[in-house]
């Protein structure tokens, strides 16, 4: 099974993300940054890899916030795996996508995200609104 990382990059409450390129699968879709797991690489290292690659940060990885298996059709499973990036240092440079943007947690929703990502970031978005309300 193909394992593939993403980072939540968080700055003042908002969270990274990036829109693919026309020239990429899925053009035009919103993810988190991140990529697939190289053979041999462990989860964190594959993620401060793809991350350097993808945006010139060096990341700070930290705890997992979630797993899950996803399987697009005519496609095998995949398993996506998020981390928490809460520091990095560097400035960020968009070396992969069409555009990136900061979004709070409650927006996030209201973005055309990969299908793949869809029941994470509802998720995301109703913990920061349970968040917000102090539960």
């Amino acid at each position: 099974m193909t394992t593939v990382v993403g980072g939540l990059i968080e700055r003042a409450g908002k969270i990274l993300i990036g829109q693919r390129a026309s020239e990429q699968a899925h053009p035009g879709k919103w993810e988190f940054p991140g990529g697939k797991v190289e053979p041999g690489e462990s989860l964190e290292n594959a993620l401060r890899r793809e991350l350097a690659e993808e945006l010139a940060i060096d990341a700070r990885i930290g705890p997992e916030v979630e797993r899950y298996e996803f399987a697009y059709p005519g496609q095998s499973p995949i398993l996506l795996v998020f981390f928490r990036v809460a520091s990095f240092c560097g400035e960020i440079e968009n070396r992969v996508y069409g555009r990136v943007a900061w979004a709070a947690p409650r927006e996030l929703p209201e973005f055309d995200f990969l299908e793949g990502d869809v029941a994470f970031v509802r998720r995301l978005a109703a913990k920061a609104e349970k968040t917000n309300r102090g539960e």
